[in-house]
Parts: C-alpha cells; sequence; structure tokens
C-alpha cells in the first residue's frame, strides 16, 4: 500500500473512531441523566450511538478534517447533551455522575480495546510488528490482520486521550462540572463565568503548546500501561 492509500485509509479509521468514541461519550451523559430521572437527552434521542444525533458539524467534521491534513492528528467533540439537574432525583450526586461518566465510558472503551489487542496478539503473533511496521512505515501488511490491528489500537488511543482531555478542569471540558460538583456551589459559579471563554482558553492552550504539556504525564502513565501489557 503506497503512503496515499495509507493516508486515506488512515484518515477514515480515525475519523470513523473518533465519531464513536465521541457518540458513546454523549450517549453515556445522556444515559446517567436518565438513571437520574431526567429525561431531557432521552426524549432528543442522545442515547444512540448513531453519530447523527450528536454530530456539531464544525466539531465533528471539519475540525478533525484540518487538525488530520495539518497535524497528522485527529480530535474532535460533539454537541453538548442536555442535561437539567433540577429535574434529578440528587442534583449534587448526578451532576458528579453525569459528568465523570462521559471520560470514564472512553476508558472504558479503552480498556475493551486493549483486552481485544491482547488477544490479536495470541492469535496473530505477527500483528503487533506489523502493527509498529504501519506507525513507522505508513504501510500495511497484506491481509485484513494488519488494519484490524491498527484500528484497534487508534481506538485504544483516542479513546484514552478523549477521556483524559475532558477531565481538564476548563469548561465546557466534563473536568470543570466534576470538580464543581465536588467543591459545591461557588466552584460552578466560577466555572459558569470562566465558561464563555473556555473554548478561546483551550484554543490558545493548544496553540501554545500548553495543552500537550498537560495532558502528556497522565498519557505517558496509560502508554506506558499499554506497553507493558502488549509487551
Amino acid at each position: 500500500m503506497d503512503s496515499i492509500s495509507f493516508k486515506v485509509v488512515d484518515f477514515a479509521i480515525q475519523l470513523a473512531v473518533i465519531l464513536f468514541a465521541i457518540s458513546f461519550h454523549e450517549s453515556a451523559h445522556a444515559f446517567m441523566a436518565l438513571r437520574f430521572g431526567d429525561t431531557t437527552a432521552k426524549e432528543l434521542g442522545r442515547i444512540s450511538l448513531n453519530p447523527i444525533r450528536h454530530i456539531d458539524p464544525v466539531g465533528s467534521i471539519i475540525l478533525p478534517i484540518l487538525l488530520y491534513f495539518t497535524s497528522g492528528l485527529i480530535f474532535g467533540y460533539a454537541k453538548p447533551t442536555p442535561v437539567r439537574l433540577d429535574r434529578t432525583k440528587n442534583p449534587r450526586l448526578a451532576d458528579l455522575c453525569v459528568s465523570a461518566a462521559g471520560p470514564l465510558s472512553n476508558l472504558l472503551l479503552a480498556s475493551v480495546g486493549l483486552a481485544a489487542l491482547v488477544g490479536f496478539k495470541a492469535m496473530f503473533p505477527q500483528a503487533l510488528p506489523d502493527l509498529f511496521d504501519a506507525l513507522r512505515g505508513h504501510r500495511f501488511a497484506a491481509g485484513a490482520v494488519a488494519p484490524l490491528t491498527y484500528l484497534l489500537f487508534q481506538f485504544v488511543i483516542v479513546n484514552i486521550s478523549l477521556g483524559v482531555f475532558n477531565l481538564i478542569p476548563i469548561p465546557p471540558l466534563d473536568g470543570s462540572w466534576v470538580l464543581a460538583s465536588i467543591l459545591g456551589p461557588s466552584t460552578r459559579h466560577f466555572f459558569e463565568t470562566l465558561g464563555r471563554f473556555g473554548f478561546l482558553i483551550l484554543i490558545l492552550l493548544s496553540s501554545s503548546g500548553m495543552l500537550g504539556r498537560i495532558m502528556s504525564p497522565v498519557l505517558r502513565v496509560f502508554f506506558r500501561i499499554i506497553g507493558q501489557v502488549l509487551q
């Protein structure tokens, strides 16, 4: 497979993974809200793995395309899941559980993907060497196993990255509301005020490289674990 074909397949794989990951993430928010008695998201059809239910045209389509072809990375976001805490049985606990459900759901998916990679390693001894060749040399080995192994690897990496990213306490990211639910109303008010500038702050952190430095220590721990499991 030549480099252009590899890029096309690579982009398709990563886009499919990110769309599934954010759909699962938003569905987890909606499902947890329902468990606490708020039916708002359910009534809007947001408990669904259908990406169309969650897609934001800019965050889920345009941004991933621009990022991939400018940096080789792919990332995105979905429409926020609407939650009415005043409809829940225990608003503060509901806030904590609903906010944490999204990032934790992505870490769960990453665990499932990693377990599948371990299974591939056992069944196909050449799968991981072919994966590392693809990561280094921009090619897939012949057959279906190499692209599937690559898909699983990207599935793990994207879900870990999405989970860690969303735990950063900068609104509108979930980490803000997890922290607010623990520390109380004054913290929530602070994050609601800061939320007006949240996307601008994230853009500035990303463009300055600070976002990568914030996430890197946590990601290194996860990647070290992945390396140990796949040895």
